[in-house]
């Protein structure tokens, strides 16, 4: 009898069975047949999607502990930086009684904000669990000073299993101090709080009932060590060492990240591989460096988002001319496939980013267009400057860490999903070049650590070559205002030009775009300008000063006193009473022309003859100290003007300084040092290291102590007194401008200077013979003069 029931209730079941699947199988076809019925064009419309801020509102509740005392600066600061972008909720927990309108507040009953924090952690933790454990998936304790990656976060949850019991943070044991004094046995440990520690909701569950028991047994003062300690008992569970998913090896020392250096953490330099492998960074004691690091790392999103474009727009431009799309569009690709829709640029444009990476992407067309690699190891050697072996210069320095960093995360992200991690530890050498055309292009030999940590586990060293590409993209400057115009972009001509060519063009013209974009506080136009100039013999070049003079300042009435320090030259009695005729022509053909002149009967020496001449000013006036040699205009008078504010600022303009003219057979003419096409590589160089022309306030001189009047003879005052404006409250306003041009004249470097001065002066004395390309076609076309003729 029973096996017949057994076998009634079988056909039952699958009776029941078909006939739920055929009713399924019904309305499944239905469903179809009002697909394929439906128009065409609504299949092909693409959907479009929302994004909310939290994707998910149900991964994690991140808990923080603050006290009224951060309730403006440091909670503030976090509820509007990564507490906006948690992928759950965030609560910020304090003593009993408190209050803020800024943040989502929870006032912990019988909780005050003495230290160490242990009641306010734990209750903090038990309120969590109370009110939330079935809500959320893990829950996070952290403290007002971490910054927490919300991406980053979510990436490591989502490859956890949430239902084990995970106790997961930076694993501590006590400093070497404190060793054997926490009460831990040999295999226990605890997760610092300081970098934030994460929970699951198993665990939340198995400690928040025994809370109260925790409070009642605790061995020592640290917040952190007793949290580890109530999480072992009832939760069984101790700190994460470290975690192993599919595509990491994550080191909890590496992903929450502890810095040593107290308040002053995090206020340097951002660009380090710590900084930027970490998911939390700890300790951050002031608010505005909470906001920099979140400026940081959108910046960082932004630059991974634009390279995805960048990717993404490759391909398709492949994948249209592997579908045979040759003939490229006027107008550009549709905009839903555009990356850059509010620019409207056609992707076909792009040409130089189109070009995939390779050795010889590029042959060049002349000898002239093939670049010359320098090479790096401890120093720079390079054949294109006249010093063939210097330090790194500061932007190479930084573009180099900048493409090895970059370099290792590529590496890094492919690397991962096979089990294995390699890490950067030395630079052997490297060879760069740049074209301001194709980009920077760098061959690396690096030596690196391979870690494999699936199967066969091994840890070795190996060095390998890295080749890197960096393609430039277009050049523009735009107002910071998106409906406002380009200020500058290259005309049709200027696209032609190299990059470097359409920057130059860009900064020496940007002045006048820039004018309607800038208001003064200050009207300083009709500011009067001292200048002070010592003079030693050398009329034939003073007679030239003071052409330029008259033309850029009598002529035109510019507010300018000319105060003249003239040293009577025994030598030269003549040029003496030349310049005193000179200036005495000047002053009765210009009425009030605001020369002046002071006679020095002693030793020349340029500190000191400056200093005669700041003695005849008052302390409100502006002051120049310029040399004879020095050619200018009415532009660079404003710029002087523009750029030097008493109490603020001093101007140490960049000169361009001329080569010998004897050397340069392209220049003739008696003006050749005013032409419009004199700054080119081969007719001077920038003097980057000259500091001797400045423009500063008599009061702000003072300040600085003035100049070193114990130097005599040639140079170096100038330098010295730069390290006291660099180490001053003062700004430095250090730029080129193409309005001062300093005219060679030869250099006698007297036996008598001491090793510093000598070195400087031979050193000045070989840098204005001539550019390095002058040099080389003269020792090429003179090989035989150089050569030693065999016996």
């Amino acid at each position: 009898m029973a096996k017949v029931k057994n076998i009634v209730r079988l056909l039952w079941g699958v009776f029941l069975g078909n006939t739920f699947c055929f009713f399924v199988l019904l309305k499944y076809a239905s469903n179809v047949q009002d697909d394929c019925t439906a128009p065409q064009r609504e299949i092909l419309q693409p959907r479009r999607l929302t994004w909310s801020t939290n994707r998910d509102m149900n991964l994690i509740m991140v808990g923080v502990m603050t006290a009224p005392k951060y309730f403006d600066t440091r909670a503030k600061a976090v509820y509007n930086t990564w507490g906006r972008e948690v992928p759950g909720d965030i609560m910020f927990y304090s003593s009993e009684g408190s209050h803020s309108l800024d943040i989502p507040l929870v006032a912990l009953k019988d909780v005050d904000d003495s230290y160490p924090p242990q009641k306010k952690s734990l209750m903090m933790l038990k309120h969590m669990h109370d009110n939330y454990v079935n809500k959320y998936e893990w829950f996070m304790r952290a403290d007002d000073d971490v910054y927490v990656r919300p991406d980053r976060l979510e990436e490591l949850l989502r490859s956890v299993d949430s239902r084990k019991t995970w106790f997961i943070g930076q694993t501590g044991r006590g400093n070497s101090e404190e060793f054997g004094l926490l009460s831990l046995d040999s295999d226990e440990n605890f997760c610092m709080g300081g970098p934030g520690v994460i929970f699951s909701r198993e665990t939340l569950k198995r400690v928040a009932p025994f809370v109260d028991d925790c409070l009642e047994h605790l061995y020592t003062t640290h917040e952190d060590v007793e949290l580890g300690r109530c999480v072992r008992r009832f939760a069984g569970v101790s700190c994460t060492w470290s975690y192993q998913a599919s595509d990491c090896d994550c080191k909890m020392q590496v992903i929450f990240y502890h810095n040593q250096s107290g308040n002053s953490a995090f206020t340097g330099d951002l660009k380090l591989k710590e900084i930027h492998q970490a998911i939390t960074l700890h300790p951050v004691k002031h608010s505005e460096n909470l906001y920099r690091l979140h400026k940081y790392f959108k910046g960082l999103k932004i630059q991974k988002n634009r390279h995805d474009s960048l990717n993404l727009q490759r391909d398709l431009l492949y994948s249209m001319t592997a579908l045979g799309y040759n003939d490229r569009p006027t107008d550009g690709i549709p905009d839903i496939l555009s990356p850059y829709d509010e620019q409207k640029r056609s992707l076909w444009n792009e040409t130089a980013l189109e070009i995939p990476a390779s050795i010889k992407k590029r042959q060049p067309e002349t000898l002239d267009n093939i670049g010359e690699w320098e090479f790096l190891a401890n120093s720079l050697y390079s054949t294109s400057d006249l010093n063939p072996r210097r330090r790194y210069g500061t932007s190479l320095k930084e573009g180099l860490n900048d493409a090895i960093l970059e370099v290792m995360e590529l590496i890094n992200h492919y690397s991962k999903q096979r089990g294995r991690l390699i890490e950067f530890k030395e630079m052997m050498y490297a060879y760069w070049k740049m074209n301001p055309v194709n980009g920077v292009e760098y061959i690396l030999d690096l030596l690196l650590v391979y870690r494999k940590y699936r199967g066969h586990k091994m840890t070795i060293q190996v060095r390998r070559h890295a080749y890197i590409q960096q393609t430039f993209a277009g050049v523009y400057i735009r107002d910071a205002d998106a409906d406002s115009p380009p200020i500058f972009s290259a005309s049709s001509n200027e696209v032609s030009l190299p990059v470097h060519k359409q920057i130059q063009h860009a900064l020496l013209n940007l002045h006048r775009n820039l004018q309607p974009f800038f208001k003064f506080g200050k009207n300083n136009e009709e500011e009067i300008i001292n200048f002070v100039l010592p003079l030693s013999g050398r009329y034939e070049v003073f007679e030239r000063f003071m052409r330029i003079y008259e033309k850029t300042c009598l002529s035109r009435q510019e507010p300018i006193k000319l105060n003249i320090i003239l040293y009577e030259n025994p030598d030269s009695p003549e040029d003496v009473e030349k310049t005193r005729n000179l200036i005495q022509e000047m002053e009765n053909k210009y009425y009030d022309s605001g020369i002046s002149i002071t006679f020095i009967n002693e030793k020349f020496s340029r500190g000191r003859a400056l200093q005669y001449g700041v003695n005849n000013l008052q302390e409100q006036d502006l002051m120049l100290f310029i040399d004879v040699d020095i050619v200018f205009n009415e532009d660079a008078l404003a710029r002087i003007r523009r750029n030097t504010i008493a109490n603020k600022t001093v101007y140490f303009p960049i000169v361009f300084s001329l080569y010998n003219p004897n050397i340069l057979n392209n220049l003739h003419g008696d003006n050749w040092w005013s032409s419009e096409n004199i700054i080119h590589e081969n007719n001077g160089f920038w003097r980057q290291f000259g500091f001797g022309i400045v423009s500063l306030y008599k009061t702000d001189y003072l300040k600085l102590g003035g100049l070193n009047l114990l130097i005599n003879g040639w140079g170096f005052e100038d330098v010295t007194f730069y390290d006291k404006a660099i180490k001053s409250s003062l700004q430095i306003v250090r730029a080129a401008d193409p309005n001062l041009i300093h005219v060679y004249h030869s250099i006698h470097c007297d036996s008598d200077l001491d090793n510093t001065q000598k070195q400087m002066c031979i050193g000045s004395e070989a840098s204005t013979l001539g550019s390095l390309q002058t040099l080389q076609k003269i020792y090429s076309d003179n090989r035989n003069l150089f050569e030693t003729p065999v016996s």
